[in-house]
């Protein structure tokens, strides 16, 4: 069993390390101050980050992205994670649910996300359907030849940088042995469609600059050629697509991590009270060591669940555990880094009021740690009869 990076890896963590660095944090103050990321900002970013091969390093080679494996793109996350959300997210990473584009779908759509000219974002929470997606109430009928389109989405994400929006809704039940269960299809839908209002979200305690919106549908007409895979059979698109989000979220979360324990480690070593430095009390030395143990714990976690994805062997529970590790360990580092460093944490002088701030929704989105905990006892459970 080989834990060592290869030299492709370091490779791609130097860069990103680099990019990061040089092209993200000189803004994070701007955008944590106004709540904006300003548009010529964000186009710098991308052109900086398509320049390195970065942009769109998670699409095959063959369509025009960076090709990176599971775990190469889990390293690159990793230190993207370090920055601001708004910042780190302009490195667009395509939906790989796009992928399924057919046809025209592929030039009006996929390709343009890969060349950084077009953005997507996913609709699939409701006001009534967050973690319960068979329950949405969004419904698309048939119409001759066409979609007819109704319900709202909230907590949409950079719903205001899209272009398009991959939708999901209702099209129709099914009997199942539990019951009648709603047939979901999954839609290609243009900002601007008449019908299709996109209204400001909920202002939110986490990632300034990164902004989530409501996405209202009244009688929005769309053609059958929207539709993105094949229709009542949005959710073989959609699992594809969760498993890699939460090692995403996962990620991302590490570079946090990483980024308040290394701040930590150097204030216990400059700080000194009682004329000694800090770090040489039990009381700060333990949090540290005890922060190192939980952030190399998950770490392992999201490597071992990416390694598997890219063998084709991942499962739900191992996209679970590395989900569930990972953010838990950033709330547990993030609050420990402000304890620390005392009032001066709690200050907009250093990064982690802002990763202590941002921490509190990754064990909400891409799935609840309660979501994430009842994928893995069930899959320990149901091969028991339980």
């Amino acid at each position: 069993m080989d834990f060592s990076l290869s030299e492709e890896h370091r490779m791609i963590v130097e860069t990103a390390r680099r990019f990061v660095e040089e092209e993200l944090y000189p803004y994070e103050a701007e955008v944590e101050e106004s709540d904006t990321l300003r548009p010529e900002l964000a186009a710098q970013i991308r052109e900086k980050s398509i320049e390195l091969g970065l942009y769109a390093a998670n699409m095959p080679e063959e369509l025009g992205g960076g090709g990176l494996d599971t775990v190469s793109m889990c390293l690159l996350d990793r230190e993207l994670g370090r920055a601001n959300m708004a910042l780190n997210y302009t490195v667009a990473r395509p939906s790989n649910i796009l992928q399924a584009c057919e046809g025209e779908q592929r030039e009006k759509y996929l390709f343009p996300c890969i060349r950084g000219e077009k953005v997507d974002c996913l609709a699939m929470t409701e006001p009534g359907a967050g973690s319960d997606v068979r329950s949405m109430s969004c419904k698309a009928e048939r119409d001759g030849d066409d979609f007819v389109i109704n319900g709202v989405k909230h907590f949409i994400s950079h719903a205001d940088w899209a272009d398009f929006v991959i939708l999901f809704a209702a099209t129709g039940e099914e009997e199942t042995p539990r019951g009648p269960r709603k047939k979901i299809t999954s839609f290609l839908v243009d900002k601007g469609w008449p019908g299709f209002t996109v209204r400001q979200g909920y202002k939110n305690v986490s990632h300034r600059g990164y902004h989530n919106f409501i996405l209202e549908f009244d009688d929005c007409r769309v053609p059958s050629s929207q539709v993105l895979g094949v229709v009542d059979q949005g959710f073989d698109v959609a699992n594809d697509w969760l498993g890699a989000t939460r090692l995403q979220v996962a990620a991302l979360s590490l570079g946090r991590c990483h980024r308040a324990l290394e701040q930590s480690l150097d204030w216990a070593v400059e700080r000194k009270q009682f004329g000694q430095q800090i770090s040489k009390f039990q009381g700060v030395s333990f949090k540290l060591a005890d922060m190192k143990m939980r952030l190399h714990a998950a770490e392992l976690l999201v490597m071992e669940a990416a390694w598997k994805h890219e063998q084709g062997a991942m499962e739900d529970m191992d996209a679970a555990m590395a989900k569930l590790a990972a953010t838990e360990a950033l709330a547990f580092i993030a609050d420990e880094a402000i304890q620390i460093h005392g009032g001066m944490g709690l200050m907009s002088d250093l990064p982690l009021e802002r990763i202590w701030r941002d921490a509190r929704v990754e064990r909400i989105w891409e799935g609840t740690s309660e979501i994430q905990r009842h994928i893995i006892s069930r899959s320990l459970l149901r091969p028991l009869g339980g």
